[in-house]
């Protein structure tokens, strides 16, 4: 789209102008093409100027529009300047023009939709129902005439207003002022008018402008609701949540204050549950709960609101038909949570309670009066579990002892979390706080600290024992304690004085020489608690021969070390752990040698008993688990044992030259009653076994791997070198102790034989 770019040599000082002057002067006369000059001698000079149009958002920049010059133009004799809207008035910068040629250029992009054509405008501002004769802005122009001839007098006029007459302009100054009533914002907001200057009074050359009036907003109306009622629904029990919103309309402009409304609630709300903000971008009132509401003391409201500018209303401004509604809020019934009646709750219990102490009833109340519910009660935080709580009642009591020193115990307050939950579908849950302060009892006497100490032996030397307590109690059960020699013990006045230092120490004092050495004297102490605790204790007191400064002699060190030893319950103690110990070495050295004897009775059960376990088998050696020529010993150990799990007795048939499958069970042989008897036992099993085709004899080699024949080292093996012309010597039997006389006396030569052979 083409843009009509009117680039208007006008009269008024504003429009876009174009200068020329003569080399030489001071300063350049605005020129206009319509002048004539009025007196002789005054050269009027007619301008070409061609119609300027241009295309919008143009690319190539800078671009030539037209080119401006004089009918009489001589060559460096006129230089040229432009002004006014898109050269030195915003938007600045969009045309400029050559001053020696008069060429005019467009520097910047051209947007249609923003300006379609660059020329002069007034502006003004005028409150909409002003008064006649209110003045609203002035036109303002000039002419490079003689301002004393009537090529200057210049008269302003109002060409077009598009619609009544409601401005009109002062001819002479160019004022615009108002003409009569009825400017209303909300009818016309704006107002274009179109300006005429001509001069010769009139007669002669003219130029347009355009004036464009802004009526300004005030509060002439007020807002109104949508309708005359609304109907909302709230839920019960909750608060700081929106039922809804009510719609008003207001003709004032959007965003002012004439427009911005506010709401009150004017009947229906007592208590102040409700509250009605506005919503700045709608202008709506939000209606909301601060306070929760309760379906079973209300179940409904009735709101009566209103709705007001945050500006004050016009005078002659015209009444709201509905600046106030009714609102209906319908209360919704939910399960609510039980409700604990005092929460927290503070109770106190002395320290030490027994197990089963009463501490409080915790109990709650359901606020659903119209759908009756049962309650139970628990435990969630009870971090020494020190609390037992009824699950009907609420009723909470101790189930320990608490102790004194437990961690969760804070400046002497126990704190813990009981829940109270109804058996609704789903169930709601309350939690409340249990804080119980432990009291202070005076359950402790004092105690001397320490229980000994040295003193010189003569009352002018030194300045005595100083003597103090402590006490576990916490105030005001504790100090000021009370010391006192032992009334028991009335000679202990007779030598000996106790003062008072401070409310924690007293100082003991010799009242005669007394001897050296350890001294046991009995202290009574006593605390301020109520009631009172006291206690008689032993105090060990060293004396000793002082020096000049009131300290023991060293010779007197010795004497004063050993006077601080430990007292007779100490010693005690100690004599009974070591007894102890001792009597625990004792036995365990019993059960030891009980092991070890009834090991020895399950191996040996007497040589005189049975020959068979008179031989210890500490190893033997195989084939490892490849080996299949080995034989079963269990055979000669123990067959009755074999007989009764009815396990065959001996391995499957192991000989190579026997076939298999050939081996037959044999009957459980009957162990010897006598010792004369186990030499036949034994030989009947060796017997047995060399006739057992299962099993290998029981002297044969044993076979554990062949390893090639040309070996250079002999066999290991004595059973094999027995297979010789000679007979293995069993005579170092005898050597062996009487355990293996029998044995030797089977298998060696007898003693006598021995003897010849020797």
């Amino acid at each position: 789209m083409d843009a009509a770019l009117l680039l208007a040599l006008g009269l008024l000082a504003q429009s876009l102008c174009l200068s020329v002057g003569v080399p030489g002067l001071r300063r350049p006369h605005t020129l206009y093409p319509w002048h004539r000059m009025p007196a002789p001698g005054r050269v009027r000079r007619a301008w070409v100027i061609p119609p300027i149009s241009v295309s919008e958002n143009h690319k190539r920049l800078p671009f030539p529009l037209v080119q401006i010059k004089s009918d009489r133009q001589q060559l460096g004799s006129i230089i040229y300047s432009i002004q006014g809207p898109g050269v030195d008035e915003e938007p600045r910068g969009i045309f400029s023009i050559d001053k020696f040629t008069g060429k005019v250029s467009l520097n910047a992009v051209l947007d249609r939709e923003k300006t379609d054509r660059f020329r002069e405008v007034f502006t003004g501002r005028v409150l909409e129902g002003a008064v006649p004769g209110t003045y609203v802005t002035r036109a303002e122009a000039t002419d490079a005439d003689d301002p004393e001839t009537d090529n200057a007098a210049l008269r302003y006029s109002i060409l077009e207003q598009g619609g009544p007459q409601l401005f009109s302009i002062d001819p002479h100054t160019g004022e615009i002022r108002t003409v009569q009533v009825g400017l209303d914002r909300e009818a016309v907001a704006v107002y274009n008018l179109t300006l005429q200057v001509a001069d010769m009074s009139g007669d002669g050359l003219t130029a347009t402008a355009l004036a464009v009036i802004t009526l300004e907003d005030v509060n002439d109306n007020a807002p109104e609701f949508t309708r005359a009622q609304f109907f909302l629904e709230a839920t019960e029990a909750v608060s700081g949540v929106d039922v809804g919103r009510l719609e008003v309309e207001d003709r004032d402009l959007p965003g002012s204050p004439n427009w911005v409304a506010r709401f009150t609630i004017l009947e229906g709300d007592p208590d102040g549950q409700f509250a009605i903000r506005t919503d700045p971008r709608t202008n709506e009132g939000v209606l909301s709960v601060v306070k929760p509401l309760d379906y079973e003391s209300r179940e409904h409201y009735d709101l009566k609101v209103a709705a007001q500018n945050e500006a004050p209303l016009q005078a002659a401004a015209p009444r709201a038909e509905r600046g106030q509604a009714r609102v209906s809020v319908q209360v919704r019934d939910v399960n609510e949570a039980p409700v604990f009646q005092q929460n927290p709750l503070r109770t106190s219990l002395a320290e030490g309670a027994a197990p089963g102490t009463p501490v409080a009833t915790f109990s709650a109340r359901d606020p659903d009066t119209q759908q009756p519910q049962r309650l139970s009660y628990s435990k969630d935080y009870d971090p020494e579990d020190w609390l037992q709580v009824d699950g009907a009642t609420g009723r909470v009591q101790t189930q320990r002892v608490l102790s004194p020193a437990s961690p969760f115990l804070k400046d002497g307050w126990y704190r813990a979390i009981i829940l109270a939950r109804d058996d609704a579908s789903p169930p709601s849950t309350a939690t409340g706080t249990l804080s119980v302060e432990i009291l202070e009892v005076n359950d402790h006497a004092p105690e001397l600290s320490p229980p000994w100490g040295s003193l010189c032996s003569t009352p002018e030397q030194g300045s005595g024992l100083l003597l103090g307590a402590t006490d576990e109690d916490l105030p005001p059960h504790g100090a000021p304690f009370h010391f006192q020699l032992s009334p028991r013990l009335p000679e202990l006045a007779r030598n000996w004085s106790l003062s008072q230092v401070n409310v924690s120490h007293a100082r003991l004092r010799p009242r005669l020489q007394v001897r050296e050495g350890l001294h046991r004297l009995s202290l009574l102490l006593q605390d301020s608690g109520q009631p009172p605790q006291q206690r008689e204790q032993p105090l060990n007191v060293t004396v000793c021969r002082c020096g000049l400064d009131g300290a023991c002699l060293p010779g007197a060190a010795a004497l004063r070390a050993g006077g601080a030893g430990i007292s007779l319950g100490a010693l005690v103690i100690v004599l009974a752990s070591i007894i102890l110990l001792l009597l625990l070495a004792l036995l365990v050295a019993l059960l030891v040698r009980c092991r070890q004897q009834s090991c020895d009775k399950r191996l040996l059960h007497g040589l005189q008993d049975d020959l068979r376990d008179n031989i210890l088998n500490y190893d033997e050696q195989g084939g490892g688990e490849e080996d299949q020529d080995a034989y079963d010993m269990d055979q000669l150990r123990h067959p009755a044992e074999l007989a009764a799990l009815g396990a065959p007795l001996g391995r499957p048939s192991l000989r190579r030259d026997a076939p298999f499958g050939r081996s037959h069970p044999q009957a459980p042989r009957v162990l010897p009653t006598s010792p004369s008897d186990i030499a036949d036992f034994i030989n009947e099993g060796l017997e047995a076994v060399d006739s057992d085709p299962a099993v290998p004899p029981y002297d044969t080699a044993l076979i554990y791997d062949y390893e090639g024949d040309g070996s250079v080292a002999g066999t290991l093996s004595s059973i094999l070198s027995s297979l010789g012309d000679e007979d293995a010597d069993y005579s170092c039997l005898w050597d062996w102790g009487p355990r293996f006389a029998r044995l030797a006396d089977l298998y060696g030569p007898r003693e006598g034989t021995r003897e010849e052979a020797f």
